[in-house]
């Protein structure tokens, strides 16, 4: 597995060379690769130079995002920066969110450990997730947080259906990866130490189908709604997105 340059704060890029046009994002911000604004245009950047610099046109490509750790995946948003930065989703969060429900490569989420909060977003944001087997949680709980988000809503709606979408929404239900599987939230699960693997092995299953250039459109036909909002909200300042929380994790 050979470095791909350049760096990025509290991220790095691999290229598996036994998984051709796989290229693997993996987070790296301690400890629970949690969000904020400049975070998410990390990732942001990181997706670009794949899309750029190491998938040459018409060729195979696509991308799986991994943490450094298994214990955590990501727990979503650092709520405190919404308090200096009203802006903060704005910039960041929603901008994240459309770059990969937009991106013109398969995207697969490798959900190594704990996914709270706005994580639950941006791994239904990927095509496809591969989650830990073992441990760690999938929770999404603004109800219980006194929150809310434009738009939020569109992707558990759209991907998992009016029953599971309101598990997720409205009830903050909390899944382990085989409950998660058996509702269909997550493409498959597996061992901790196998999970690289499969999910390396699903992307480079689906990398074929974005050389012919047509991949991010046809996303666009299923999940165009949840596109446009957080297209809309993407660098709007004319107004504060998202309610201020009555409680914090």
């Amino acid at each position: 597995m050979k470095n791909s340059s350049p760096t990025f704060d509290n991220l790095s890029i691999t290229s598996p060379s036994e998984h051709a046009g796989v290229h693997i994002i993996t987070m790296h911000k301690p400890p629970e690769n949690r969000l904020n604004s400049a975070y998410a245009q990390t990732i942001i950047r990181a997706l670009r130079h794949i899309e750029r610099d190491l998938v040459k046109p018409g060729q195979p490509g696509a991308v799986v995002i991994n943490s450094f750790s298994d214990k955590f995946w990501c727990t979503g948003l650092e709520l405190d920066e919404s308090d200096t930065n009203p802006y903060a989703n704005a910039d960041g969060f929603y901008p994240l969110l459309a770059t990969l429900v937009d991106y013109p490569f398969p995207t697969v989420a490798c959900i190594t450990g704990h996914t709270f909060g706005g994580a639950g977003p941006f791994a239904l944001s990927c095509d496809y997730r591969v989650m830990n087997s073992k441990r760690g949680f999938l929770s999404m709980p603004p109800v219980n947080l006194g929150l809310h988000f434009e738009g939020i809503g569109a992707l558990p709606r759209l991907k998992l259906g009016p029953r599971i979408a309101r598990k997720m929404l409205l009830e903050a239900h909390k899944w382990t990866g085989k409950e998660a599987f058996a509702d269909g939230i997550v493409d498959a699960i597996a061992e901790p130490d196998q999970m690289l693997e499969v999910a390396c092995k699903l992307a480079a299953e689906q990398a074929p189908r974005a050389s012919m250039g047509v991949y991010g459109l046809l996303r666009s036909e299923l999940w165009g709604e949840a596109l446009e909002k957080f297209k809309r909200i993407s660098y709007t300042h004319r107004k504060r997105e998202g309610t201020e929380p009555k409680a914090k994790i």
